[in-house]
């Protein structure tokens, strides 16, 4: 470095420290510009993370059916599942729906998979708990009120068969055929005993239902069969979903797959609209603080008027002149924007914790990104201050005018 270049940043550190006070309030302006701008960028691109995370609590957004009567196999249901990344995959549960009997009332029963139901419906409220082993039962608070049953009852689901010669009752103990007088057909009833372990309110279609275990409803209709519906939760935007549900119809056989539509595009119309409001308010405060730092240079220049006629009446350059200021704006951008960047991470993460209740994903390339944003908005904000500075006549100036 020559003696010019040291004199020219002695002189710039020299303005700086001289005209602190306002330098200070341009660089606070800066900060706080910067502190925005890379805490809502954070928030921005971890948005569509966290309101994914929030929206499964709404229940699944994928669902997988059958093409065929028989169902959907584990077979078939596992190659579907490893369509989906691991990371993004919350859980999937399939269900097997049959009609039966209790109290010869009419009820339909549905096989889960209670150690993965609550991940894809984590809005169910139970009143008691899941049913932890065979012969146990969740049941839908409408059927329960109809049926007349309450936590910890027991009750008979009823089975009819058709007994014909080549059916096969040997499973059923203690089996009774009865013969209907008017058509002649022969009939075989099969029981299983249930204990109610659990009531279920959801509001919606589930209260409708008797949840049990898969294990249970082949022995009650002494067959076995695929799934008719699985539900699955993936975190993801509606575009990657999209993807899945066209690969896995495209790529395995006998499986449908398809998007809840009020789910999805509910989660998209929300995140669009969060991320152009993330966006505005960035602008916003990114023309504010253009203004403040703009408005702050400028009185800085009227103050150095005398200073800057004196400059270039001793033979100074408009270069030279133009350089000074600029070098102190992009200086006060360089601070401002490395201070903005770290206090915009805590930012960021106070708003993520208070409004999604879970920590920020640090995202270092907005660190840079910042900094340079914070020295190109004080830059632009510095060239109208400074073309007032290159118009100064050093004779008027000089003259007292």
């Amino acid at each position: 470095m020559n003696k010019k270049q040291r004199m020219f940043f002695r002189m710039v550190a020299a303005s700086l420290v001289r005209r602190r006070s306002r330098m200070i309030v341009a660089l606070l302006a800066i900060v706080v510009g910067a502190t925005i701008l890379s805490g809502l960028g954070m928030i921005y691109y971890d948005v569509p993370r966290q309101m994914s995370a929030q929206f499964r609590s709404y229940g699944a957004n994928i669902i997988l059916t059958p093409d065929n009567e028989n169902g959907i196999e584990e077979n078939t249901l596992k190659a579907a599942v490893a369509a989906f990344d691991k990371e993004q995959l919350q859980g999937y549960t399939p269900y097997r729906y049959e009609n039966s009997k209790i109290h010869n009332m009419p009820v339909t029963l549905a096989a889960t998979d209670f150690q993965s139901v609550l991940k894809t419906s984590p809005y169910w409220h139970i009143t008691g708990s899941l049913p932890a082993a065979e012969g146990e039962a969740l049941i839908g608070a409408k059927t329960a009120e109809s049926l007349g049953l309450s936590l910890g009852d027991t009750a008979a689901a009823v089975n009819s068969f058709t007994v014909t010669d080549t059916t096969d009752i040997s499973g059923i103990p203690d089996y009774e055929i009865v013969t209907d007088p008017e058509t002649g057909e022969q009939y075989c009833d099969h029981e299983l005993e249930l204990k109610i372990t659990g009531i279920l309110e959801t509001g919606g279609s589930e209260e409708d239902y008797i949840y049990i275990h898969s294990a249970d409803m082949n022995s009650l209709l002494l067959r076995e069969r695929g799934y008719d519906v699985v539900e699955v939760s993936v975190a993801a935007m509606q575009k990657e979903l999209k993807g899945y549900t066209e690969a896995i119809s495209r790529q395995v056989k006998g499986v449908s797959a398809k998007l809840v539509k009020r789910v999805t595009a509910s989660e998209s119309t929300v995140l669009t609209k969060l991320e152009s409001l993330v966006l505005i308010v960035t602008l916003v405060v990114l023309a504010l603080t253009m203004i403040c730092v703009a408005t702050t240079m400028t009185a800085v220049i009227a103050e150095r008027r005398k200073e800057i006629g004196l400059r270039k009446a001793l033979g100074a350059l408009n270069s030279s002149i133009v350089a000074e200021f600029l070098s102190e704006g992009l200086v006060l951008g360089g601070v401002g924007g490395i201070l903005g960047s770290v206090l915009g991470y805590y930012f960021a993460d106070i708003v993520s914790m208070n409004v999604f209740s879970s920590g920020i994903t640090l995202r270092p390339l907005l660190i840079p990104i910042t900094i340079l944003a914070s020295v190109l908005v004080t830059g632009a904000a510095c060239l109208i201050p400074i073309r007032s500075a290159v118009d100064v006549d050093p004779a008027l100036v000089l003259k007292g005018e």
